[in-house]
């Protein structure tokens, strides 16, 4: 098997589940275009802990981890089958890069984990893990811990950073009906940085780019996006995908490191 590609999936509001808009579609693409992974390891900040925990379950529930949203959201499930061998591969690197590490057997799938796998891979028979953020991580070290998990790319694991390219939930509560014109300058900074892999302007984005505190008041929703950068392969190419705005503050917009012009 080649080395698989790394992917940043902008995973929205939860009704992304159900209103998949362009981006839907989008990520069925990439999902059709790839090599099949053997599994596919999911950095989501909807796992937030002290220190770094790696899932093992053979068989991870759909956890519904938010409030007031349409009941049918709470039907959904994704029932994907854990990958509990390639989780401990995981977890083995990132002790051998000197990070504390627990296994937890019963973590399910948060919704930054399963809503974008609902189009990735509908089917729900590609094996799926997640590997939980520690709660100080900043930009560089996510960054490192990229880096520290690229090798598995070569094992047939699909590192999936799932994020938001912009996060403001205060705006996102008021109901934007017109999209925001600071999100799509936001947007536009990031995505240049993004294809020429700048390293130097990724880790240092929020303070650099225009909009960077508006587009993240917190850093949880953009710190996977470096993460999946900095698993990448040395030079390789990024395909942008164009999701649009929902909810007028909600970039949709997604990146695949590794595999040129799959969304063209």
């Amino acid at each position: 098997m080649d080395r698989l590609p790394t992917l940043f999936v902008s995973h929205g509001a939860p009704t992304f589940a159900l209103e998949p808009g362009t981006a839907g579609p989008l990520l069925t693409k990439v999902g059709q275009a790839i090599e099949r992974p053997r599994a596919v390891l999911v950095f989501s900040p909807h796992w937030m802990t002290r220190s770094i925990m790696v899932g093992t379950a053979e068989a991870p529930s759909t956890v519904h981890d938010f409030g007031g949203f349409p009941e049918s959201l709470y039907q959904l499930q994704y029932p994907a089958p854990g990958h509990p061998e390639l989780a401990r591969t995981a977890a083995d690197l990132l002790l051998a890069a000197g990070h504390p590490v627990k296994l937890d057997v019963n973590r399910g799938l948060d919704h930054g984990a399963w809503v974008p796998l609902r189009y990735l891979f509908p089917s729900a028979d590609v094996p799926v893990f997640q590997v939980s953020m520690p709660a100080t991580l900043d930009a560089e070290a996510a960054w490192r811990l990229g880096e520290t998990l690229s090798p598995l790319s070569s094992q047939g694991v699909l590192i999936l950073g799932s994020g938001s390219l912009t996060h403001n939930l205060r705006e996102f509560r008021q109901a934007h009906s017109n999209n925001e014109a600071y999100v799509g300058e936001f947007v536009q900074w990031i995505r240049a940085a993004v294809t020429a892999m700048d390293q130097n302007l990724l880790v240092h984005a929020l303070s650099r780019a225009p909009h960077g505190e508006r587009a993240h008041p917190d850093a949880d929703h953009f710190l996977p996006l470096l993460v999946a950068a900095g698993a990448a392969a040395h030079g390789a190419a990024v395909d942008v995908m164009q999701g649009g705005i929902t909810h007028g503050v909600l970039s949709m917009e997604s990146y695949l490191f590794g595999v040129p012009a799959v969304a063209a």
